[in-house]
């Protein structure tokens, strides 16, 4: 027998073996659509039980609000922030309040020794003494002038002397109340005729007293800041917004503030204020609301967001259903042919009334799993859990 011929056998054994292992394999144990594993992670292969419970759809078209959100921060009400400074040359010697300490208006805040004060009070009292001499000396000159003592011409220079007197007087008691003195010590000043270098600074509205710029003993001189007060029961919230919204600003235009250091509490007002112009350095606009804080909630260097809302436009939405997310990021399933679907991120914007606006990820016609998208991620989990263990 040659070696052609036991080829040539066995080449036909080989051959009929095959021919009836294929006619008796059943046709119904071949792997079904359900069974394979994609080779794409992010694939997956569905049966027609599953694919009858998606619904699929593109996205909507609907009116959204565009939504701008801005890095902001809570600042003090400037129109209700005082600056206390110190009115003379003088040294410190008592601070009664602390920083942080609620104060009334008319409280004091701080005493000042000022030899400068006692000068001034010295003068005054100088001006007071001179004044009521002149004004004894033109008593005197009236009863002379009557019994036809003196002349006219004299009475009338006793006259122009108490005027000069009461001018001098005038002016040292406005140089008392230059310096600090209330008008109530310097009426106790005239009465008691008693000089005072001690100078009390107290607080002329009522509020918080939020710094402290002065230590006990410290020199100051005319115009040094000594204390800074607020009122807090109102608050600024301030942003810098891009000046390619500029055309949106308007003083007026309501808007929403989100604080996340208060669990992202959320308030609404109108904008207070838009700066006229851009600053250079940031190419951005200033712009703040008005932030009513009776109960103190909110606290001056807070961060938040300012949401500033831009007139409703069309724009395409995805029902929340059809959202994945997969760690940190958003994934919708798209239908690549009849039973297939592809998990792709997308981009998305806010959400909007159980919708999210569709920023980008879908081509205009695509189809996309708009309900069950949850359990198809399940499947598609599976199919790959299936496919690494294989």
């Amino acid at each position: 027998m040659s070696i052609a011929y036991i080829v040539l056998r066995l080449s036909l054994w080989s051959c009929l073996t095959l021919l009836v292992y294929g006619c008796s394999a059943d046709p119904g144990a071949r792997p079904s659509d359900q069974g394979r594993a994609p080779n794409n992670p992010h694939e997956v292969v569905v049966s027609s039980e599953l694919l009858a419970r998606l619904r699929l759809g593109e996205p909507e078209q609907l009116p959204v609000k565009v939504r701008i959100p801005v890095p902001a921060r809570i600042e003090v009400d400037g129109s209700r922030t005082v600056l206390v400074g110190s009115p003379v040359l003088a040294r410190v010697t008592r601070l009664p309040v602390v920083e942080g300490e609620r104060v009334q208006r008319g409280q004091v805040v701080g005493i000042l020794h000022s030899t400068e004060l006692s000068a001034a009070q010295q003068a005054f009292l100088k001006a007071l003494a001179t004044k009521q001499l002149a004004l004894r000396a033109l008593e005197r000159a009236q009863i002379l002038l009557d019994a036809g003592v003196i002349s006219n011409a004299e009475f009338h220079r006793r006259e122009v002397e108490l005027a000069e007197a009461q001018a001098e007087l005038g002016g040292a008691r406005d140089q008392l109340l230059n310096l600090g003195m209330s008008s109530a010590h310097v009426e106790r000043l005239e009465r008691t005729r008693r000089i005072e270098s001690a100078l009390e600074i107290v607080a002329p509205i009522d509020g918080t007293l939020l710094r402290r710029h002065v230590t006990i003993g410290q020199v100051v001189e005319p115009g040094d800041v000594l204390f800074e007060i607020s009122d807090l029961s109102s608050l600024w919230l301030v942003a810098d917004v891009p000046e390619q919204y500029a055309g949106m600003l308007f003083v007026g235009q309501e808007v929403e503030a989100q604080v996340p250091s208060l669990d992202g509490r959320q308030v609404r007002g109108e904008l207070s204020f838009v700066a006229p112009t851009v600053d250079p350095a940031t190419r951005t606009i200033r712009v703040r609301m008005n932030l009513p804080n009776p109960q103190g909630s909110f606290k001056p260097a807070m961060m938040a967001t300012m949401v500033l809302e831009r007139a409703p436009a069309t724009q395409r939405v995805l029902p929340s259903s059809a959202v994945v997310r997969e760690g940190n990021k958003e994934f919708v399933f798209v239908q690549r042919s009849p039973n297939t679907f592809v998990l792709r991120p997308v981009e998305l914007g806010d959400e909007v009334e159980n919708h999210r606006v569709l920023l980008g990820g879908v081509q205009p016609g695509e189809q996309v799993v708009l309900d069950g998208a949850f359990h198809l991620n399940n499947e598609r989990r599976q199919q790959q859990f299936r496919s690494e263990g294989a």
